[in-house]
Order: C-alpha cells, then structure tokens, then sequence
C-alpha cells in the first residue's frame, strides 16, 4: 500500500507537464536503469546478441539495449498522462484505420495481434475510441498499481480480462462484432507453437490466430512507433482465416505471418522493443529451476577434458533446445561433438577469453578462475564451477558428471 501511494504521490506532477518534458526524464532515468540495473542489462545485451536476424554490431547493440531501457521509462512516466489526458486525438494518431473500420462497421469482430514495441498501451485506448472491446491482461503483484493501470486501461469503455478467460470471453466479444486485442509476443514454451522470430527459436501463443479461426474474424497486427508530438499506430492489412482447412494447417500459417509483420516492426525501431524480456525461453519450470532455466549456456572444457566428455551429452538433454555453446581444447578435433550448436577449440586458455555476450549461463571447467570475472562483465548471469556444482548438487565429489547436473539443475526424478 505505501509503494502504491508513493507511486502515485510521485507521478501526480507528470499528469499536466508537456510531453518533451517526459521523454526527457525517460531518456535520463533509463539511461540510470542501463547502467544501474545489471542483470536487466546483461539480459538484454544477450538478448539482442542472440538476436542474429538484427545484423547489429556491437556499438550497435550497446545503442539499442540503451534506447530499450530509455523506452520502459519513457512508458512508466507516461501513464499518468493517460489517466488524465481528455482527448488523445491530439497526441495518437491511428495512420490507416480506414480497413479494419470498415469491417467493424459491417457487424464483424476484429482479432488484434500487438507486441511491446513503443507505448503499447496506446494501441487499446485509441482503440476504444472508434471500436468496443476487450484485451487479455496480466496482473502485477501490486495490486492497488495494477487496479490503477486497468482503470487507465478502461477509460475509454474497454474491457480488461484475465489471460485465463480470453478465448471464453473472446469468442463472445467477436460474435457480438467487437474486437479483441492480445499482446503476444512474450515466450510461451508450453504452446507447441515456434516462429523463427529475429533468427532465434521462438514459442509463442497461438491464441491470435485460434480466435480468428473459431470465428472468421480477421487478425490484424497492430504496433506504435514514438513521433515528436506522440505516437503514431499502425495496422497491418487484414488475415482472413481460411476455414476450408484444418485448424493444424491455418493456425501456423497465420500466426506465422502475423510474426513476420510484427518482425519488420520491430526491426524498423528495435530500441523501442522490451528486450528485458526473456523472447527465446524454450522450457517451462516443470524440469529445470528458475535459477538456471537460460536461453544460452556455455561449457568451457579444461586442457584435459577426457573425464568431462562422456557426460557432455548429458547437459544437452537437459537444456534439449537452448542454445549450447562448447569450448574444447583441440585435441578434442575429432570428437563427435554435433550435439551442441556451436563449437570452438581453443590452443592454450588465454584464447578462452572471448568477447562474446550471448550466453547468460557458463559452466567453466576449464580451471581458469580468471574466466569468471570475464564473463560475469558481459552476460553471464552466472558462471558455475566444478566445486559449485557439487556444492549445489548435495552430493560427494565422487559421484560423477551426469548425476551432479540432474541433481544440481534439476526437479523430480532423474534419468
């Protein structure tokens, strides 16, 4: 209660101060947040590093997860403007509505696909001024903020519902020729459903695509993109579901093409997307624990690595879409090492010291403390040992490779 007073205490000035006003405190508190902020920045300098579809240099990255800390920000500070803002007309400008109007006006519900690119929440309240209807939500542990938010959310007569009831209240909402909007471009790895999006595995829900076809209603990809005077929203033309085919068929080629559209998006303004998020997840908890579910991990093998090599496989069922980065001595050259997706042989462990900022998890066997320091300055949010391991295994130093990564890493039975 007292955080959601303060809060509300410190955001009640930015309700009438001028736009440029806010994005100035976004650029310089999320440049704060940048620096101040570690494991958010290393998640994102990962992030944008896995991102391989991006092309981005290294300055490059640097600017973009930068500009990204800057845009989280700039959205924080602007909610009290949205709470108090009478018209937004003045500010948000939908740039071609005309299509998707003129389908709601004809009776017929409207599927919206959004991500977190910009202001998203921009895209439900200019919505609302021309169209009815709802949008999933997911709820914060701040209850009093969240219920705050919402009432932002539903100022114009929209309708926030919990993730739990979109399809339900969803199918309802389009039957009636309303529309439904759906921010789906966070990991979902239990969904059976993957996009090669930005050039890296990603699982997303197929909720979207699965609400247009139980209905026949469009799915249209919307995003915002910052101007000088606010924001300008854009919307893709319309997906029509073609219901003559199988669901298993459909659902995939219009979620598809729905991320291809969102792609470009993000793309033409990738500072402006939420990198602090983890995109490419590729597990649930049920098997490996929080601390160690990772995008990325790195093995670094010592200069004599034959006692590690017969239980290297072992980590590769235990992470069996992750991406897995190896750093063997060459006399490993040889080897049948296919099962990691990335492989480099080192000759002596200076050449270990790579400047490489994509992994967030390393398991360093090499012997070479020094590596530690190395990688915990870039990306890795931990780096674990052979002693760690056996220390976070519970088990003797005896018991050999394979059973301390089931036991250190692992929940339930082993195999």
């Amino acid at each position: 209660m007292i955080s959601y007073f303060c809060i509300r205490l410190l955001a009640l000035p930015l309700q009438w101060v001028p736009l440029s006003w806010i994005r100035s405190l976004g650029n310089f508190f999320g440049g704060l947040l940048f620096y101040l902020v570690p494991h958010w920045r290393k998640r994102v300098l990962s992030n944008l590093s896995l991102a391989t579809g991006l092309f981005l240099s290294e300055e490059e990255k640097l600017r973009v997860a930068k500009a990204s800390f800057q845009n989280l920000a700039i959205v924080c500070l602007e909610y009290p403007r949205l709470w108090s803002e009478k018209k937004l007309s003045s500010s948000i400008v939908c740039v071609n509505p005309d299509a998707v109007q003129k389908i709601y006006d004809q009776g017929k519900g409207v599927v919206f696909f959004c991500g977190h690119l910009s202001n998203w929440e921009v895209l439900f309240l200019e919505g609302n001024t021309r169209m009815c209807g709802i949008a999933a939500g997911k709820p914060i542990r701040n209850e009093r903020l969240y219920r705050w938010i919402v009432a932002i959310r539903e100022k114009y007569g929209g309708k926030i519902v919990a993730q739990s009831a979109v399809m339900k209240e969803g199918i309802r909402t389009l039957r009636r020729g309303g529309f439904v909007g759906i921010v789906g471009d966070q990991a979902m790895p239990s969904s059976g459903y993957s996009f090669p999006f930005l050039g890296r595995r990603a699982w997303t829900s197929t909720a979207p695509a699965l609400l247009s076809y139980r209905t026949g209603s469009p799915l249209v990809v919307t995003w915002s993109k910052r101007t000088p005077q606010g924001y300008q929203i854009f919307r893709s033309d319309p997906i029509w579901p073609n219901r003559a085919l199988p669901p298993e068929q459909e659902i995939p080629r219009m979620m598809d093409r729905s991320l291809e559209i969102f792609e470009a998006a993000v793309r033409s303004s990738p500072g402006e997307w939420l990198w602090q998020h983890n995109r490419w997840k590729q597990q649930t908890p049920a098997r490996v624990y929080k601390r160690f579910r990772h995008d990325a991990v790195a093995l670094f093998l010592p200069p004599n690595p034959e006692a590690f090599l017969p239980h290297l496989s072992t980590l590769r069922k235990i992470y069996p879409l992750e991406f897995l980065f190896l750093a063997a001595p060459t006399s490993c050259q040889g080897q049948d090492l296919s099962f990691v997706d990335e492989l480099f042989f080192y000759r002596q462990p200076s050449d270990l010291f790579l400047n490489d900022q994509r992994c967030k998890l390393i398991f360093n066997f090499s012997g070479h403390a020094a590596l530690k320091r190395h990688y915990l300055r870039r990306s890795a949010l931990e780096v674990i040992d052979l002693p760690l391991l056996q220390k976070l295994a519970k088990l003797p130093k005896e018991t050999d490779l394979s059973m301390l990564f089931y036991r250190a890493l692992c929940r339930g039975p082993h195999a």
